[in-house]
């Protein structure tokens, strides 16, 4: 596997040497300071060119930088919609396992290349024409204090959709039950979990994309509480998720509104738990409830 300095290198090296590319940043993971650095970080490169059609005339251009088992072009595909904005990115995994993510920028956009993220580094500017940069810093992305509207909304939308699950599993409509589990409910559960480690760190770190360092800022009890709301395939298994996701969250989100005193939606919780369990228990031929 080729070393991060050997794949900057790479970058760079091709940067300096084609006339077309007046400027290189890099974002991401890789100017965080805070993020453990490990072998399955992108790097995130963009390109500030004088002009984008000779890049994407080429789709060869890419292969210099080696041997790939597989690339997307997003901003060429019907199933998803362009949203960089004139952009255009190269999504790359290479046979050595190292990923670049690799976008072109028109120089019309140069003032503004990163979109405003501060996790942004210049690498190289062969113009001295990019604006000057603060340091690095993850600061936009920590936890942000909820207001009362938010986490009510929260609240609202945990247990209205849990009604859907509900449904899904009696009628027995697995895709169904699961996508509401997984889309809908789940992800309240871990915004309710985010803003508790919001509390307690003063709302001063990220837990990442996904609340994907949450485990390192939860008391192992709550961790393996959410774990189980990760159902196996079978309807039982995601009846007792759906139960054990209740039960996190009433108790997440009970303190969270002690500590940011807000009012937790008690009566909601009981009358949509009190319809759960009736549907649980409900005969499959049932005409009324």
């Amino acid at each position: 596997m080729r070393s991060e300095q050997e794949m900057m290198d790479m970058i760079l090296n091709y940067a300096r040497n084609d006339e077309r590319v007046r400027a290189v940043g890099m974002e991401g993971s890789r100017t965080n300071r805070n993020v453990p650095r490990d072998l399955f970080q992108d790097f995130d490169i963009v390109f500030i060119v004088t002009e984008m059609n000779s890049f994407i005339a080429d789709p060869h251009w890419v292969d210099r930088f080696g041997s790939r088992i597989i690339m997307q072009t997003p901003e060429d595909m019907d199933l998803f919609p362009p949203d960089l904005d004139g952009n255009f990115s190269y999504l790359m995994l290479f046979a050595d396992g190292n990923r670049i993510d690799l976008t072109l920028c028109p120089i019309e956009k140069k003032e503004n290349w990163n979109n405003g993220d501060k996790l942004s580094v210049v690498l190289l500017d062969k113009d001295h024409a990019l604006p000057k940069l603060p340091a690095p810093t993850d600061r936009d992305y920590w936890v942000r204090r909820p207001s009362a509207a938010f986490y009510a909304d929260c609240c609202n939308e945990f247990w209205w959709v849990s009604t859907y699950v509900a449904k899904g599993l009696w009628r027995q409509e697995m895709t169904y039950a699961m996508d509401h589990l997984n889309n809908n409910v789940r992800p309240m559960l871990i915004k309710m979990l985010e803003w508790k480690v919001g509390v307690d760190t003063d709302f001063s770190l990220s837990v990442g994309k996904n609340g994907k360092f949450l485990e390192k800022h939860l008391p192992k009890l709550t961790w393996q509480a959410l774990m189980s709301t990760y159902p196996q395939g079978t309807y039982d298994d995601v009846w007792q998720a759906l139960f054990a996701a209740a039960d996190l969250f009433r108790s997440t989100a009970a303190e969270v509104a002690d500590r940011l005193q807000f009012d937790y939606p008690l009566d909601d919780d009981r009358n949509v738990t009190a319809y759960l369990m009736r549907v649980k228990h409900l005969s499959p031929d049932a005409k009324e409830m």
